[in-house]
Order: C-alpha cells, then sequence, then structure tokens
C-alpha cells in the first residue's frame, strides 16, 4: 500500500500520541504510514524473512490497537513500538528454535527405533542361523536352500531324497532293539511313519 508519510513534528507528535491513546481510526492510519516499512525492515534484521517480518510489525500494531495503555510521550510509544518488534522477532526464533530441536528428537527417536529394530532383526538372523548350523547336513542344506530363493520345486526335490534318507534311519541300535518287546517295537514303527507322514 502506498501512502503518504508524514512528518511529525512534536506537536503533532503530541496530537498522534493522543489520538492513539483516544483509539482513533486515522492515527493507526498514521501509525501505519510511518512506521509500517522502517519497523518490518527492523524485523528483518532478527527474522530475515519479509512475509514473517510484515506479520510480527502487524500483530504489534493489533496490539496496540486491543491495549489498554496510554503513552506517555511519543519518544515512549516510538520505543514501544521497536521493542515490541524486536520481542516479537525473538520469540518467533526461539519457538521456530525449539520447533526445529522437537523435529530433530523425533527424527533421533526414529532413528533410534531403528536401531533397536535392526538389533532384533539382526538378533533373529543371528538365532536363525545358529538352529540351521545345528541341522544335519542335508536339511540345513535344503534350508539355505529355500532362504536363497531358490525355487520351491529344486527344495522338494531335495526335501524328498532327504526324506527317504530318514525313513531307512533305524530309531535305535539293533542291541537296543532286541531287548524290547514286541508291542514296543510296533510302537516305535508306528512313531517313525507318523513323523515321517508329518514331513
Amino acid at each position: 500500500m502506498i501512502g503518504l508519510k508524514i512528518v511529525f513534528m512534536p506537536e503533532k507528535e503530541e496530537q498522534f500520541l493522543q489520538r492513539i491513546n483516544t483509539k482513533q481510526t486515522e492515527a493507526f492510519r498514521e501509525l501505519f504510514s510511518e512506521f509500517y516499512n522502517s519497523l518490518v525492515l527492523f524485523a528483518m534484521g532478527f527474522v530475515e524473512q519479509q512475509d514473517v517480518a510484515e506479520d510480527i510489525v502487524q500483530e504489534v500494531f493489533i496490539a496496540v490497537w486491543e491495549r489498554d495503555a496510554r503513552y506517555p510521550t511519543y519518544n515512549a510509544f516510538r520505543s514501544f513500538l521497536y521493542n515490541s518488534v524486536k520481542n516479537a522477532s525473538l520469540n518467533h526464533l526461539k519457538h521456530k528454535n525449539v520447533e526445529e530441536k522437537y523435529l530433530a528428537s523425533l527424527n533421533l527417536e526414529d532413528e533410534g527405533d531403528d536401531i533397536d529394530l535392526k538389533m532384533m532383526e539382526e538378533e533373529l538372523y543371528r538365532l536363525l542361523f545358529k538352529t540351521i548350523d545345528e541341522l544335519p547336513d542335508k536339511c540345513r542344506n535344503i534350508f539355505l536352500l529355500h532362504l536363497e530363493g531358490k525355487g520351491n520345486r529344486m527344495s522338494r526335490n531335495l526335501f524328498q531324497i532327504y526324506l527317504d534318507e530318514v525313513k531307512q534311519i533305524p530309531v535305535c541300535t539293533p542291541e537296543e532293539e532286541a531287548l524290547l518287546p514286541a508291542r514296543a517295537k510296533q510302537g516305535d514303527q508306528a512313531a517313525r511313519k507318523r513323523l515321517l507322514e508329518g514331513m
């Protein structure tokens, strides 16, 4: 908005201050014309963004309008304007700093959660591979092939070969089998059959 700049003389300054103190609308037009640009530049020295500086100055002007204060002198009023803009600018920077710290802490928490998740994953993989290492060789190889993404048909074929070999493994040694009654031998054969069918 382009307006005429009003140059104040001591008497005019007092009249202007009287109109500000009595909340006369014309005084706020004069306030805008006289101080707006210089206060925006002053605020930009702190916040370095014109739109933010303009918002700050407008908020100070609103505060002057809404405030139930009487300014004793023109110099006190001018000091109030500049101090208000400075304080509002510093508050904006503090708030911005708090926001940035909060966002940074959220990122750190997310990274912390990621680190915890990665540690849990690594521990699970360690336990999985430890268990796989304890499997018999052929069974371990089938499992590792499956984990490597080899086809199910290949894993199934190797698994069938493994099952055929398991069928030939005796449940107990011939010496132990000779000591067992006939019923127990049948039970062992049934257990072997259930085991093989379940696989």
